[in-house]
Parts: structure tokens; C-alpha cells; sequence
């Protein structure tokens, strides 16, 4: 039976459960795995910033202690979120993933943006709350699209200067304020690479915690134009046939879902599933 992982709000006056350590999207492991015990966690002199109550895995309750370094702990090694989305069951890497990001949150938002006042923690909802001036601010979602454009058996890939060697991806790009997620894809596309495209097909969602992205995924047809890559964001863009795809996201990413979905509809083989 697979772990489950259940977000809530727990009071962190209360001892026992477990508890992560983290700092800046990494997080402390040993070989049993990132989940400590938490009263013995806090005994290692970390130096804890903030603590959260994030919910319960398989049923335990489960904190976070965030920190404000790196320090060494006796056996024990820091990994990268991005790490654990390669290596780690899914349960865990959305478990860290929602860490990091209530981690992110909290930083950004410990003084009021109205008045600057000194925020506060809501003890029954994940929320910052200002005294002063009475306003909530809730974890931050950056919404965002991402879409594989085709042609056929070819489809559109690009690579990004920030990307590893050698690998390419679907488009994406962010909402902008006052437009649906349908026209900020044909807007990112035409920005991108100068293509219109048809026939636009949403396909599932995805959240993605690098660092507080909802990533909504969709498949479109070339329409018309050639690739014209803009500058500075768009290194490489050019036509693959799906028989020749050069390296690929990593597999639990909805960039290689929306990819493998497409190759195997086309091919008639068994279609992927979305983690999530």
C-alpha cells in the first residue's frame, strides 16, 4: 500500500511526530530517508529559523523546521528538491514539495506589503495575517501554461539557456494579469518561436514547486509560420520527429507527460499516466 500524504494545519506546540529540515529547496537525509523524529531533530542545534505544521504521511504528523543554513548533521547528507523528484516515490517528492513551498511562503511574507507591519501566523488556516492593518496573505500559486505544438508526427521542442545539456521541452510561460490561460499559450508560442497555432486541447495539471508554480498543460496543432526564437529566452527551437527525440524532461514532469501522451496516441501504444 503506497504512502499518503495529507496536507493540514498542526500546532507546533505540540511534541512528538516527524519533521523534515530544510533550506532553500534542499533538504537533510540520511539513509533511511528525509523524515526524522522530530523532538530529536530539534535536539542537533540546528539553526531553525521557523517551524511549520505541514499534515500527516501515513497517518504521522509531519513538521517543518526550516533553516537558515545548511548545517551538518552526523550521517546525514542535503539533497536538492529536483533531486528527490528524480529519485524519490512520488508521495515523499509531493510531501517535500509542499514543504518547500509553505518554506518560500513564510520568508516572503513575514512583513505586511500594505503597512509593514510584523506578520502573523493564522492558527487555523495556512495564512499570514497583519494586526495592523488586517490583512491575509495566503501561499502563493504563480499560475502557468505549458504546451506541446505539433505537426503530425513531428513536434515542436525548444531548449532554454537554463536547461541541462543536450535537453529539450515544451514551451511554457506565465499568465499575465487580465487573460485566460487559452490566450497566454497562443501569445507564449507566438513570443517564443513565432508560430500560430489551432485546436488547443487541455490535458491536466500539474503543481510544480520550483518555486510555486500550477502548471496547466495542454496540447496544440501548428497553424502557420516559422520558428523565429526570441532572444535571450530561446536558445534552440526546431521540429522532431517522434522517432528521433533528443533528451527529454524528467519523466515525472507533466513537460514529458504532455510529450509521451502525444507519442503514444500517435503510435497506438498504452497512454501515460499524470503523476499527481
Amino acid at each position: 500500500m503506497s504512502r499518503r500524504w495529507q496536507p493540514a494545519v498542526l500546532d507546533t506546540d505540540q511534541t512528538g511526530g516527524w519533521a523534515v529540515a530544510h533550506y532553500r529547496q534542499n533538504f537533510l537525509a540520511d539513509s533511511n530517508g528525509v523524515l526524522f523524529p522530530r523532538d530529536w531533530l530539534k535536539r542537533q542545534d540546528l539553526p531553525i529559523s521557523d517551524e511549520h505544521g505541514l499534515g500527516y504521511f501515513d497517518g504521522d504528523p509531519i513538521y517543518l523546521l526550516d533553516l537558515e543554513q545548511a548545517a551538518e548533521v552526523s550521517g546525514c547528507a542535503w539533497q536538492g528538491l529536483r533531486q528527490f523528484m528524480l529519485q524519490a516515490d512520488y508521495d515523499t517528492f509531493r510531501l517535500l514539495g509542499f514543504a518547500a513551498q509553505v518554506a518560500t511562503w513564510a520568508d516572503q511574507y513575514r512583513f505586511c506589503g500594505s503597512c509593514g507591519a510584523r506578520m502573523q501566523r493564522s492558527a487555523t488556516e495556512r495564512a499570514m495575517y497583519c494586526p495592523n492593518c488586517e490583512q491575509q496573505h495566503y501561499p502563493r500559486l504563480s499560475p502557468s501554461m505549458i504546451v506541446l505544438v505539433t505537426r503530425g508526427d513531428e513536434i515542436l521542442l525548444a531548449r532554454s539557456p537554463r536547461y541541462v545539456p543536450g535537453m529539450y521541452s515544451t514551451l511554457a510561460g506565465f499568465v499575465e494579469p487580465g487573460e485566460s490561460v487559452e490566450h497566454c499559450v497562443a501569445r507564449e508560442v507566438r513570443e517564443e518561436v513565432g508560430l500560430e497555432i489551432q485546436n488547443l486541447r487541455y490535458l491536466g495539471s500539474q503543481g510544480w514547486p520550483f518555486p510555486h508554480s500550477l502548471m496547466l498543460g495542454y496540447h496544440a496543432e501548428y497553424a502557420s509560420g516559422e520558428i523565429v526564437m526570441q532572444p535571450d529566452e530561446i536558445e534552440d527551437a526546431r521540429w522532431f520527429a517522434l522517432d528521433n527525440l533528443p533528451p527529454l524532461p524528467a519523466a515525472r514532469s507533466i513537460a514529458r507527460y504532455l510529450i509521451d501522451l502525444y507519442v503514444a496516441r500517435r503510435l497506438g501504444h498504452t497512454e501515460p499516466v499524470l503523476p499527481g
